[in-house]
């Protein structure tokens, strides 16, 4: 196996491993941004270590968990590179730190403290990530809120430390509550992330983590410069190319949104990613949908039947696979391909909900309406199964939010038009009230611009033209909305 090396100041990451067999065999270095974390350890493993950290930064967990691993046997007194191991588990901005990951994470951190190291920022490292084991212990949210503190401290006793201030910005942007409509602790990572981006304007955590941190209806168009920049960081990392989706989808830049995710899913597939590939092929039939390339949606479907043994339980991969046929029916109102919707095995009840929804909808808006109470006492099942998994401060209001949105259009269907927009307006103001999480380009279709659709078969065009507006400045450039607005006022003249 060949690897390759190149040094510099700041350490230039090039191939190894199977990644660098691939790209050495198409005379293509890998590029995944610029990063410098010293370490106590031996100086043979600094440049590789350096690799991993920038692996971590653009999300590739396995092959930075490799990376890391190979430093760990090349060098047993490493204790960094165990710390590092543990931090591929710890995915801050969806999953958190699962059960099965956190025994682990457990082990990792512990071999890292028998170990040991006289470098006290490395010391201050594995510490912080010990506060997130429960052995036993406070909630996990206590607990992150814990290791951000740590982090804080970290950062602030090493100002030179480029990674603690960037780690700590993460560890912000993990806290953030969905509720919070002022982004306050965004706004509190962006204030660290982007003067370090002017100093150092290749680093792909620091680029990566803007664009999440502005990942919101508000912050949104500062992000675009990262949004524009971060594939060119850091183009090796599958996620660095899907990435800038995210800023692309919040201002309805659908036809950046295709290319940014064409160039993910394919490069998520060389790699053996299935998780990332799937993400980017979710975010492109909705770009592709946005629009009204509906053959072009279907061929992203017809890719997804041939794709098997996914691993629904893992939600990233379940979540996707799920809602993109989902996706396909309810846009384009085929209420006939929504009623076959069914949650794969071992499925999450927050990914499950989204198939429950569609059929749901396919009852109450088809053309052979029926009853719903099946559907809707799956809807409470699964909202009672996330509150139980200790998802009840996200996942539990998002399913109330698609029970609610499915008793509107029952409401309608059996004659109660008041109730049906009661009912409606109550999931559009909640759904309005929270962000939404970084795995999803947004709900299947917002409740806001479901109450647009359900007060123009009530016949009140202003009404629904108003509420069309309302969802199209949290979502613009949706196809659906527009369209409507622009029959609405053709009708009008």
């Amino acid at each position: 196996m060949l690897r390759f090396c190149k040094l510099a100041l700041i350490t230039s990451l090039l191939t190894c491993a199977s990644v660098a067999q691939e790209a050495h065999h198409h005379g293509v270095p890998e590029k995944l941004g610029k990063v410098s974390f010293p370490i106590s350890c031996s100086p043979s493993v600094q440049s590789d270590f350096n690799r991993g950290i920038a692996l971590l930064h653009s999300f590739a967990y396995a092959p930075a968990k490799a990376a890391f691993q190979q430093i760990a046997t090349q060098d047993p007194k490493c204790a960094i590179a165990h710390w590092a191991i543990a931090m591929t588990l710890f995915h801050q901005l969806w999953d958190l730190l699962p059960a099965a990951s956190a025994s682990i994470a457990g082990t990792e951190i512990a071999t890292a403290q028998r170990i040991g190291t006289n470098d006290p920022r490395e010391q201050a490292y594995i510490h912080a990530y010990s506060l997130l084991l429960d052995n036993p212990g406070p909630a996990f949210t206590v607990r992150n809120q814990q290791y951000e503190q740590a982090m804080r401290d970290l950062a602030h006793q090493n100002p030179s430390d480029t990674e603690a201030q960037v780690f700590y910005a993460l560890a912000l942007l993990s806290n953030a509550s969905p509720t919070d409509k002022t982004h306050a602790r965004q706004k509190k990572a962006l204030a660290i992330l982007e003067p370090l981006d002017r100093a150092y304007p290749d680093h792909p955590g620091i680029t990566h983590y803007i664009i999440h941190a502005s990942d919101s209806t508000e912050l949104a168009p500062g992000g675009l410069a990262a949004a524009r920049k971060y594939a060119k960081v850091a183009p090796s990392a599958p996620h660095a190319l899907h990435m800038p989706s995210h800023i692309f989808t919040r201002l309805g830049l659908w036809q950046d949104s295709i290319s940014s995710n064409l160039a993910a899913e394919q490069a998520a597939r060389d790699q053996h990613d299935v998780g990332e590939q799937l993400h980017a092929m979710d975010y492109l039939v909705y770009a592709y949908l946005q629009l009204g390339r509906h053959d072009d949606a279907h061929r992203i479907l017809d890719q997804l039947s041939e794709m098997h043994n996914l691993g629904m339980s893992d939600f990233k991969v379940g979540y996707a696979a799920t809602a993109m046929p989902v996706r396909y029916a309810v846009e384009r109102h085929r209420w006939d391909e929504a009623a076959k919707a069914v949650p794969g095995e071992k499925s999450q009840p927050q990914v499950a909900a989204i198939t429950a929804w569609a059929r749901a909808l396919s009852k109450s808006r088809g053309p052979h309406v029926s009853e719903v109470s099946a559907e809707l006492s799956e809807l409470r099942l699964y909202e009672s199964q996330a509150i139980f998994n200790g998802s009840k401060d996200y996942w539990a209001p998002q399913i109330q939010i698609l029970r609610e949105e499915a008793l509107a259009w029952s409401s309608q269907a059996a004659g109660k038009p008041s109730e049906a927009e009661s009912q409606m307006r109550a999931a559009a103001d909640q759904e309005d009230a929270m962000e939404k999480l970084p795995v999803t380009p947004g709900p299947i279709v917002p409740a806001r611009e479901q109450l647009g659709e359900l007060l123009l078969e009530q016949h009140h065009p202003a009404e629904a033209a108003a509420e069309f507006k309302t969802s199209l400045v949290n979502s613009p450039n949706r196809k659906n909305a527009v369209d409507a607005l622009t029959t609405i006022n053709h009708r009008s003249r």
